[in-house]
């Protein structure tokens, strides 16, 4: 007797495949009956018997399965939808799926023939309609790409319970970090490429199912375009949280592009240690050593010994995860604008007894610039002396930041190239 149809096959994310460690099969099954109710049916109560699919007990008596955060509908999510080939690094149109009969999924095709072994009748196609594609790109090298954008109502908080029965993208609670599957196993510069050949919705769909810290580094490496949109369609909770994963002088870059309004509502959402050094970073005009510089240095007083340095730039590191590479001797490192005394490499720390104290291992001669230098002297003093940073201080020697070699190389490269696009104000 024919109880209804199968409407849609759901797959857990990419994140619980990971977890597994193994072959990915249906966590559900949508069966739609004769009076157009659906049902959520575990796929071990149906079975394959001559290309028909048999329930092992009646509809009603079968036990729902345990829902699954974030499900994939293979019917509103991948079918006819662009996904990403995280192998070739590119996205690509899903014409079929193909699943084994214990409900394995194999993976997608995109070839014109699975599109018509889909959509015409196996009669029609023969033999040839049942066998497997050629080209077939394996289900867990594939990231689907949900329809629609992250609209920040939607990004901030999920029903709990809530049936997914449509093709738009689950919410994200609001604070909460999004696990990350082997899309985040890419360099972000690579998944930079690939949102630049999406549009700029799927893109803001790819980088919401990210990391923050991972959402953090892709978004510095897109265009300008694309990174105001993200901004402005994420939650304002989720979006803050990735600017906290980020550098001072990065956000302040960020934020100067997007509309006021938006910025001041992000910078209310940091720290208000953050957000002070935010805040005087877009004081600063943009092509000045203080719009460059970054906040986000390692100073410490010169009676502190190479061990307690040493301990110090590693929680420095641990913490920020930064790149320092020299630290700064001041006068009180407890003061916000301490004044500069004399800087120290991390190779000499490394080689320096564990007694010495920073004011016996500083290099004095100080190369510094000043906050309202221009871009291009900036980079040609880091050029000249070879320095990987160099000091930002005020007339009266107190250290303001630091600007960092990537950061002044940008200034010298075209337009075109540059990781920091114009500001907005």
């Amino acid at each position: 007797m024919r109880v209804g149809k199968l409407s849609d096959v759901l797959v857990a994310p990419a994140e619980a495949r990971a977890e597994s460690g193994g072959p990915t099969y249906a966590s559900a099954l949508l069966v739609e009956d004769q009076d157009g109710r659906r049902w959520r049916v575990t796929p071990l109560a149906v079975q394959v018997r001559d290309h028909t699919l048999v329930l092992r007990m009646a509809l009603r008596e079968l036990p729902p399965p345990a829902a699954v955060e974030r499900e994939i509908s293979l019917a509103h999510d991948v079918l006819d939808k662009q996904a990403v080939d995280l192998e070739r690094r590119r996205p690509v149109r899903v014409n079929d799926v193909c699943l084994e009969p214990d409900w394995r999924i194999l993976g997608i095709d995109t070839s014109t023939w699975g599109l018509l072994r889909r959509l015409m009748p196996a009669w029609l196609l023969g033999a040839r309609g049942r066998e497997a594609p050629g080209n077939l790109i394996p289900w867990e090298r594939l990231e689907p790409l949900r329809e629609g954008e992250p609209s920040p109502e939607e990004s901030a908080a999920a029903p709990e319970g809530s049936e997914r029965e449509s093709g738009a993208a689950e919410p994200l609670a609001e604070g909460r970090r999004p696990p990350s599957g082997p899309l985040a196993e890419l360099r972000p510069a690579d998944i930079a490429d690939i949102i630049h050949q999406l549009t700029p919705a799927q893109g803001a769909r790819l980088l919401e199912g990210l990391d923050n810290e991972t959402a953090a580094d892709i978004l510095q490496e897109v265009d300008t375009e694309r990174q105001t949109y993200i901004l402005e369609k994420l939650s304002a909770a989720r979006a803050a949280a990735i600017l906290r994963a980020m550098e001072p002088d990065e956000v302040a870059d960020l934020l100067a592009r997007l509309p006021e309004e938006r910025a001041q509502e992000l910078l209310r959402l940091l720290t208000p240690e953050e957000s002070e050094d935010v805040r005087e970073l877009l004081e600063y005009a943009e092509n000045s050593a203080g719009g460059l510089m970054t906040t986000d240095y390692l100073a410490l007083s010169g009676s502190r010994s190479s061990a307690e340095a040493l301990e110090a730039l590693r929680r420095h590191i641990l913490e920020r995860d930064g790149h320092t590479v020299y630290i700064y001797v001041v006068d009180d490192e407890e003061r916000d604008e301490p004044r500069l005394l004399g800087v120290v490499s991390i190779w000499n720390l490394l080689v320096a007894s564990p007694e010495q104290t920073l004011q016996e291992l500083m290099h004095r001669d100080l190369v510094t610039v000043r906050p309202e230098a221009d871009a291009r002297s900036v980079a040609e003093v880091i050029a000249k002396y070879n320095l990987f940073a160099v000091p930002v201080v005020n007339d009266e020697g107190l250290l303001q930041g630091i600007v960092t070699v990537d950061d002044a190389i940008d200034v010298l490269l075209p337009p075109e190239r540059r990781r920091r696009p114009p500001r907005r104000y």
